[in-house]
């Protein structure tokens, strides 16, 4: 299954990473709890539409982009999800046998 917050906040902490911005200064800019900022960013909280407003001020990247490369993620995650659920047809003494790679 993929889970959008888990992905929302693998991008939010490459966004700070990218601008060498540390919890703290995101927090103090933000105006959110460090706490917080960091369960978002481990995917344990879902952030409300302000508090990723506010995230993308202090982080100073649209709102347009972070939901673009999340969505991007969950494209990547889903395709491999449906690979890894597709059956392998495979041959076994000269019969056809389905395999799952699952």
């Amino acid at each position: 299954m993929v889970l959008f917050r888990r992905l929302l906040g693998e991008v939010l902490r490459t966004q700070r990473m990218r601008r060498g911005l540390t919890l703290r200064e995101v927090s103090a800019e933000a105006r959110v709890s460090l706490g917080y900022i960091s369960e978002i960013e481990r995917g344990q909280k879902e952030a409300s539409s302000e508090l990723l407003a506010s995230l993308c001020n202090a982080l100073e990247v649209p709102l347009s982009e972070v939901l673009r490369d999340v969505s991007h993620a969950v494209a990547v995650e889903e395709r491999a999800l449906k690979i890894a659920a597709t059956p392998i047809p495979v041959r076994a003494r000269g019969r056809d046998v389905v395999a799952s790679a699952a």
